[in-house]
């Protein structure tokens, strides 16, 4: 993971969410964690204006494209979100691990193990969501959610470690908060599952609770 530079640029008029997804990996054509937050891009919560990017399944790049987003935007909240297979639930990442430890390779052939995200970075980044009333209000609604202390060592977890450095070291997002949430497969891609319109209903719900958490 390299430095990030800021230019500074203008804060937007409207304060921005910023959520990520990934493009489609390990042979599926489809990935939910994007399909969820490109539902939710352009919408507004609490004043805010949702704003969705796509990541690459990428080592590196997925970070590079990130820390364009964060210079871009400058947004009060952040939120990635990416596909684990083999869970039911929403599950909201409470710590990330300064580890890369690839089980195959990304969408660019790469697969480094046992390498950090980041050389002489802390060993692990705590979420600043409020993820235990986040995981409340989502079960109140009927959702399938759990707290989950690992986020594995793919481009998952670089994702969010990267992001959890930013936001610790930059002065100018010293008022922002982000964190990540993985997502089950869609019943087309197999089982475990969830439908995508409750994955974006559990989506919506986070934004929220965060936002009131913020305003507090």
């Amino acid at each position: 993971m390299e430095p990030m530079t800021y230019t500074l640029p203008q804060a937007p008029k409207r304060p921005v969410v910023l959520l990520t997804g990934f493009g489609a990996f390990g042979g599926s054509p489809v990935n939910p964690s994007w399909l969820a937050v490109q539902a939710l891009s352009g919408r507004q919560i609490a004043g805010h204006r949702l704003l969705a990017k796509q990541l690459p399944t990428e080592f590196g790049q997925s970070l590079h494209q990130l820390q364009r987003c964060l210079q871009q935007y400058r947004p009060a909240l952040v939120i990635c979100v990416g596909q684990a297979s083999g869970r039911r639930a929403l599950s909201l990442e409470r710590v990330a691990i300064n580890l890369n430890d690839a089980h195959m390779a990304d969408n660019a052939g790469k697969q480094p193990i046992d390498c950090p995200v980041l050389e002489d970075g802390p060993p692990a980044y705590f979420s600043t969501l409020p993820l235990k009333a986040m995981l409340t209000q989502m079960k109140n609604e009927g959702l399938a959610a759990e707290l989950s202390l690992s986020a594995g060592s793919y481009v998952c977890n670089q994702v969010f470690y990267g992001l959890m450095h930013v936001l610790a070291t930059q002065k100018i997002f010293k008022c922002s908060h982000g964190g990540f949430i993985h997502v089950p497969y869609l019943p087309e891609q197999g089982e475990p599952n969830m439908p995508l319109k409750d994955m974006v209903r559990g989506l919506q719900i986070a934004i929220r609770c965060a936002l009131s958490e913020q305003s507090k």
